[in-house]
């Protein structure tokens, strides 16, 4: 039973309905051990942090900034927050000093939560070129504090400000006050143009997404959710939200690059993704089956073929598999595919709300294939997460994003644009009514920048407006369908493709390297660095007929037909990546014009 009440007493409701019951697994920052705190006790801190802030002198509506990976404290920050009318400003745990710098400025943040030393690092060496920031408050017990630094204080010493909750009738005060009208959070979204914009959500949107997404997903007080994703991006955000307003165990990974691990560690039942995770995943089970026998192989490909039949062709469609398919899918499924399941964590899976990008087919298929109930979506921060998802236990077709959540009205309006209206759909940017005005239509509908279309009630996307490009020759391409097709290969990492105004589609690729070097030295190529490897004619060879293969269903235009692997990794610092790791392609073009006009070379 879902309690969808005003988020600034969301856990203290869920706490007298829940008590002493588990909330919260999670890693003290550099521990291992997993640890568990209950609701009660979370409900306790929480309101220990809203009498603090209250003590710090915070006042109703004003901006307070969490800059940090997930974690506990910051959870109990947001809410603590939320529970005298203040508004959460999200940092991403990887901003740069300038981000961090004109956010702060912008929305005039007085205190600043951090997280780990390379957070508080980034922060002291800004505070300078901000005026109004008065006291960073720092998570990690770890850190060391600056000893020119007096204004800096460990969370743990902030908590103290607020023991025994001496602004308790202040506090019930303003939560009687709170009004879904109230901003909740400022998400600043650093776009692959690289300007930053401050999208405005209020509790109201937060409530009427609670409600909608209640409806099309079956999350529970028996589930475990695996928090991975930033808890500064909306998707993981308002997942999270929705999760803890059903009663659900959250599993807080702190840091991403450890997931797999926590999953096995943990056995979650649910976590939102994004595509490139699964994308890993299927490279990672095909890598595992290729080096196995001939046996083997053909044995999967088997049960590869029978779980996508069963559960493509028929479930998939909403259609009962024959009796004799879904007898031999049982028998695959609790011997191949549960293994499988079990190598990664997942062997009590529920469903994984995936969005954030294009999902690969081979991907898609592959992951419904092997039992894992992946339900695709599409979204933005303006839209505060959901704009469409497949429902649970509803037909749904591959390639899609869903059907529309209840509430919201989608128009496709001109060049096919994606237009939406409804109680989660954001007032506007902060601090920017030209962007604001921008941003709308007349009669008030907001424009994604996507394109895409609507058939027998499903939504299709097919590309950023923004982002297709005009080749010399007058074709139109996509290049992110091309890219989501040519990132199922194992030995590409990153990719971005180059064409706009040009003859033909070329691409810089970012290659795994070890699975590169590997390959080298099995077939006897010598190399001395990443640099001779990546330029190597029968490296090169080799990776351009596995790209043939992957583009044969494109068109002849839209093929790739010159790459050049790059000897090392796109750069947030350089600009090149967009904190959830999009591709800036203005920098790339920058950046590497060089090896960019080398491929045009006649």
């Amino acid at each position: 039973m879902q309690t969808n009440c005003h988020m600034s007493v969301l856990v203290h409701e869920q706490a007298k309905k829940y008590g002493d019951r588990e909330m919260l697994l999670y890693q003290d920052f550099g521990g291992k051990e997993w640890k568990s705190l209950s609701w009660n006790h979370v409900s306790a801190t929480v309101r220990q942090v809203s009498n603090a802030l209250l003590n710090l002198g915070v006042k109703p509506q004003e901006n307070i900034g969490i800059f940090s990976q997930n974690s506990v404290q910051y959870i109990e920050c947001d809410f603590g927050a939320w529970g005298i009318r203040a508004v959460t400003i999200p940092f991403y745990a990887t901003s740069s000093e300038q981000q961090i710098q004109f956010m702060v400025n912008d929305a005039k943040i007085r205190f600043l939560f951090v997280g780990e030393q390379e957070q508080y690092d980034k922060a002291r060496r800004v505070v300078s070129l901000c005026p109004t920031l008065e006291r960073i408050i720092v998570f990690d017990p770890l850190v060391r504090i600056s000893s020119h630094d007096p204004n800096a204080i460990y969370f743990a010493d902030f908590l103290k400000l607020g023991e025994n909750e001496p602004r308790k009738t202040e506090v019930e005060q303003l939560q009687q006050e709170a009004s879904y009208d109230d901003i909740a959070n400022i998400l600043y979204t650093s776009g692959t143009t690289g300007d930053s914009k401050g999208v405005i959500l209020t509790h109201g949107q937060f409530h009427a997404a609670l409600e909608a997404n209640h409806k099309c997903v079956p999350v529970g007080e028996q589930d475990r959710i695996m928090s991975f994703l930033p808890y500064t991006h909306i998707f993981e955000r308002a997942w999270t939200i929705l999760a803890l307003s059903e009663g659900a165990v959250i599993i807080v990974n702190t840091h991403p690059q450890d997931v797999q691990q926590s999953m096995r560690d943990t056995h979650p039942t649910c976590m939102s993704a994004v595509p490139r995770f699964w994308e890993k995943v299927y490279m990672g089970v095909m890598d595992k089956i290729e080096r196995s026998g001939a046996l083997q192989r053909k044995l999967f490909r088997h049960a590869l073929a029978v779980g996508r039949k069963h559960n493509i062709e028929y479930l998939s469609l909403g259609k009962k598999p024959p009796m004799a398919l879904h007898l031999e899918y049982e028998m695959l499924n609790r011997t191949i595919f549960s293994l499988v399941r079990k190598e990664l964590g997942l062997e009590n899976a529920h469903f994984f709300p995936t969005a954030g990008a294009t999902v690969s087919t081979h991907v898609e298929e592959f992951v419904h294939s092997i039992g894992i109930n992946m339900l695709v979506g599409y979204g933005l921060t303006e839209s505060l997460a959901t704009v469409s998802c497949n429902h649970y236990g509803k037909p749904w077709t591959v390639g899609g994003v869903g059907i529309p959540i209840e509430g919201l009205s989608i128009r496709i309006g001109e060049n096919d644009e994606v237009l939406l209206k409804g109680p989660t759909i954001t007032s506007g940017y902060y601090n920017r009514e030209d962007l604001t005005k921008a941003a709308f239509t007349e009669d008030g509908y907001f424009k994604t920048g996507d394109s895409g279309y609507l058939k027998d009630g499903e939504l299709f996307l097919k590309e950023r407006i923004k982002d297709l490009f005009k080749t010399s020759n007058g074709k139109y391409i996509a290049p992110q369908m091309i890219e989501s097709k040519l990132l199922v290969d194992k030995f590409i990492d990153q990719i971005a493709v180059i064409a706009d105004q040009r003859k033909f589609v070329s691409a810089l690729i970012i290659p795994v390297y070890p699975l590169l070097e590997e390959y080298a030295r099995e077939h006897g190529i010598a190399f001395k660095n990443r640099e001779e490897l990546c330029a190597n004619p029968k490296i090169i060879q080799m990776m351009k007929e596995r790209i043939d293969t992957l583009q044969q269903q494109l068109a002849h235009y839209e093929q790739v037909k010159r790459f050049t692997l790059l000897p090392h990794h796109l750069s947030m610092e350089k600009g090149e990546l967009t904190n959830t790791l999009k591709i800036r392609r203005r920098a790339l073009n920058e950046n590497y014009k060089a090896e960019i006009d080398k491929m045009y070379e006649e």
